[in-house]
């Protein structure tokens, strides 16, 4: 054993004695599992032996421009010559007024205020505790309108407001006596649709359920909260066009707020800037994070319109404040980092050189959806789901206990790609600056690494 296979040796060794990994059961958490990062550049990462991986799902759908982009590099040793942290309670610095400038330049019309925070669990608490406020105590509000519709298959964080939300029951079923209720509408699942139906001849029941929810309660609704255009966590669900645009519409009709989830879907993942302007959809609240930060550091942001902002003012002694903050909220490092990736959005013309890209992603996964385990392959910009099934006639599904998408993914490492599954549903993300040539190795390592598996 050389020096570097002991290092990492010792290093597994030591993650195992201490760490409780996210979302892993430790007790099947082999050592031989266990991926230690060194370094990365570009798309690429490198672990502590030496090997390098494409970043298949940038680092968790958060890395934009790559890992060691310079200029953000830069931005963040510049903020550290200065000030590592202030607060933003009572204070104020560059960093934080400088990117709330460029954000509201570039997200939907109409939105106005940037609220800061560290994660999208979080900015979603906030979104759901402004709406809920803004309903008690502003004069377009209603205080009678306590209860959020949102959607099966929702994914929207692990804090517990987040997770009355959701509707992913592997993730939030534990919790439910936690929770607080919620309406649910079916969401737009439409290779397994919960209506029955199928293309061509979709007769959009989930919307018409979705109008009929909302005339029945739209009297006690402050808000309901979408993942625009595609349903992250949930395998890469991808609404059908027109959809959002819909919904927007009957919010706007019955009266209750909408609150735009893009944390996981902002800054490019769905070809454009934000999942809304694929529908020209300006929610009420919208929230962000993720790519904020370019992948850098933690950094989240609501971003109300002027009227959810309005309802917050009042004298002092009517107690209209809003009573939320975090000790890292718009930390400076971190909004330092999000200029210089806004910045890097505009000079490198990040998004109207995706298109490309996104053609080349699609026509190298035509070989993956005709694989017989292959039940569906879903594709919006650059997020995929590649469903695998044990029959793709009947969609029958494989048995929890073969694990089979986590096997792909052990595969796939072996020959240079990282990637994480969703139950058997193969997720690929990865960063907007990915190259040509990476983007044909990462499909072709997924197309061998399932049929390593399944078979083809």
């Amino acid at each position: 054993m050389n020096e570097s296979e002991e290092k990492n040796r010792k290093l597994v060794a030591d993650g195992l004695k201490s760490i409780w990994f996210p979302f892993t059961q430790m007790q099947e958490f082999t050592p031989e599992e266990v991926l230690v990062i060194a370094d990365g550049k570009g798309a690429i990462l490198r672990d502590t032996e030496g090997r390098e991986y494409i970043d298949g799902v940038s680092s968790l759908w958060t890395n934009v421009h790559g890992h060691r982009k310079e200029r953000i590099d830069k931005a963040i040793r510049d903020q550290l010559d200065k000030v590592a942290h202030s607060t933003l309670l009572g204070l104020a610095h560059e960093p934080a007024i400088e990117c709330a400038k460029k954000l509201l330049e570039i997200v939907p019309k109409g939105l106005t205020r940037v609220f800061y925070s560290e994660s999208g669990s979080t900015a979603v608490e906030i979104a759901l505790k402004m709406a809920f406020q803004y309903q008690k105590q502003a004069p377009g509000g209603d205080p009678r309108k306590t209860r959020f519709i949102s959607f099966t298959n929702a994914y929207h964080g692990d804090t517990l407001g987040a997770v009355s939300v959701g509707g992913i029951d592997l993730f939030h079923a534990t919790y439910q006596e936690l929770l607080f209720p919620t309406i649910k509408a079916e969401s737009p699942y439409c290779y397994r649709c919960a209506f029955g139906a199928s293309s061509p001849g979709c007769r959009h029941d989930c919307l018409r359920q979705l109008e009929n929810l909302l005339a029945t309660h739209a009297h006690e609704l402050a808000a309901l909260i979408i993942e625009p255009l595609v349903q992250g966590a949930a395998g890469i669900l991808v609404q059908p066009p027109g959809y959002l645009k819909r919904v927007r519409e009957l919010c706007t009709k019955y009266g209750v707020l909408m609150i735009a989830d893009e944390v996981a879907v902002g800054f490019g993942k769905t070809g454009t800037m934000f999942a809304c302007e694929r529908e020209g959809v300006t929610p009420d609240i919208l929230a962000l994070g993720k790519g904020l930060s370019g992948g850098y550091l933690p950094l989240a942001a609501t971003v109300a319109t002027e009227e959810i902002y309005n309802g917050f003012l009042g004298r002092f002694d009517e107690f209209k404040t809003f009573f939320h903050g975090h000790t890292y909220t718009g930390n400076p490092l971190a909004c330092a980092a999000a200029v210089a990736n806004l910045d890097i959005f505009a000079e490198e013309k990040v998004i109207e050189n995706l298109a490309a890209k996104i053609i080349r992603l699609n026509q190298k996964l035509h070989p993956i959806v005709t694989m017989s385990c292959v039940g569906e392959i879903r594709q919006r910009g650059f997020m995929v789901g590649i469903e695998l099934v044990a029959d793709n006639i009947t969609k029958e599904m494989f048995p929890p206990a073969r694990r089979i998408g986590h096997k792909v993914i052990l595969e796939a490492r072996k020959r240079g790609l990282i990637i994480r599954p969703l139950g058997d549903v193969i997720v690929l993300m990865p960063p907007l600056c990915i190259t040509n040539e990476e983007i044909d190795r990462l499909c072709d390592i997924t197309y061998d690494s399932i049929r390593a598996v399944v078979g083809d």
